[in-house]
């Protein structure tokens, strides 16, 4: 990774942007002071949403950090399979008296407004999801000095990352916890997903621009493992969901740990796009059902979600999670990146001497 990058987080440590709440700016900043590089999640957020968070993680620390902003989605959803679908989803809306939401809610995610102020405001670093911006929107960003990353699954995306001219590839295996960012949504592909140490040796050959590893990482000793394979630094998302300062709901992080969740999937239940979260009776019911239409599917089961949480009801939450989550720590966010760090230390100590990871 080149040196102006780096030289923002002295930890090879990112956070992971969560949207749905959960990269709050107490979170990021902790992160942030902590050496590492935090996160706010755009995502599902308002234009003006976005930027009061912004200021708010301006107030709580001075150093760098990112903002992830997730790319409009084109339309191909099938709309009589979203209508079935929300037929199989009434008995939900009745069990927790709410009602389903409205699939047509809106596809762009307030995309340009988002670039608006991001142009206005500049921030560190600006990553995307679900898809790669345009030459015009990344030379726009670079004039304002501000980094700027994409996410990629496939050797493919990466190239498309790189030829739009970001600074570096968000490299995410398959066993990353919530959604896919893949560029396009092909349910052909469904269960294809290259893992992370595999992914990262691809992407190295495909592209020359700095990596940043994503997709299961909990411990430092894995941070060291994806360092050597060819990454400049790794993200974590699920290591940070059961922080103290994470927006999670309380369900949500005691269920990465909770047995009664053993393991995850991908499905697209809650929102109709690939997203790996813990198998909970939602995600069996409906997983095998629902149809490839993001974001109307997430749309329409919003309220459901919500109503589920309000309830306590695990069963009916999104609890999205990638692959480590059983290794989950619960430690405020700074000691967390401290952890790491150590971890990577020792790790990378072992390494010198000859010993193993």
């Amino acid at each position: 990774m080149s040196s102006a990058l780096t030289d923002l987080f002295p930890l090879p440590i990112v956070q992971a942007p969560m949207a749905g709440g959960v990269s709050v700016p107490q979170l990021a900043a902790a992160v942030c002071e902590a050496g590492g590089l935090g996160f706010l999640a755009a995502g599902y957020k308002t234009a003006d949403g976005m930027y009061q968070e912004i200021k708010q993680l301006r107030s709580l620390t001075s150093r760098p950090f990112g903002v992830n902003v997730f790319m409009p989605q084109p339309e191909y959803a099938d709309p009589a399979a979203v209508d079935v679908y929300a037929h199989q989803l009434a008995g939900e809306a009745t069990w927790y008296e709410a009602e389903l939401g409205d699939p047509d809610s809106g596809r762009d995610d307030g995309f340009e407004a988002k670039l608006v102020v991001l142009r206005d405001n500049p921030v560190p670093v600006v990553s995307f999801h679900f898809g790669v911006p345009s030459r015009e929107v990344v030379d726009a960003l670079h004039r304002v000095g501000t980094f700027v990353l994409a996410a990629a699954t496939t050797p493919d995306e990466a190239r498309a990352v790189e030829r739009a001219g970001a600074d570096g590839v968000i490299a995410q295996g398959v066993e990353a916890g919530g959604h896919q960012g893949t560029h396009r949504d092909v349910p052909e592909l469904d269960g294809t997903g290259i893992g992370l140490l595999s992914l990262i040796a691809q992407v190295r050959e495909a592209v020359s621009i700095p990596i940043v590893a994503a997709g299961g990482i909990m411990r430092g000793s894995q941070i060291a493992g994806v360092l050597a394979a060819g990454a400049s630094a790794a993200q974590l998302g699920t290591a940070f969901l059961a922080t103290h300062e994470s927006g999670a709901n309380a369900l949500h992080k005691r269920a990465l740990t909770n047995p009664l969740f053993v393991r995850t999937e991908l499905t697209r239940a809650f929102s109709g796009r690939p997203a790996r979260g813990l198998v909970n009776r939602f995600l069996r019911e409906h997983g095998p059902y629902a149809p490839a239409a993001y974001p109307e599917i997430h749309h329409l089961t919003s309220p459901l979600r919500k109503a589920a949480a309000k309830a306590g009801d695990a069963q009916g939450m999104a609890l999205w999670a990638g692959q480590g989550h059983r290794m989950a720590r619960e430690l405020p966010a700074g000691q967390l990146v401290e952890v790491l760090a150590g971890e990577l230390a020792a790790a990378r100590a072992s390494l010198a001497g000859g010993g193993v990871l």
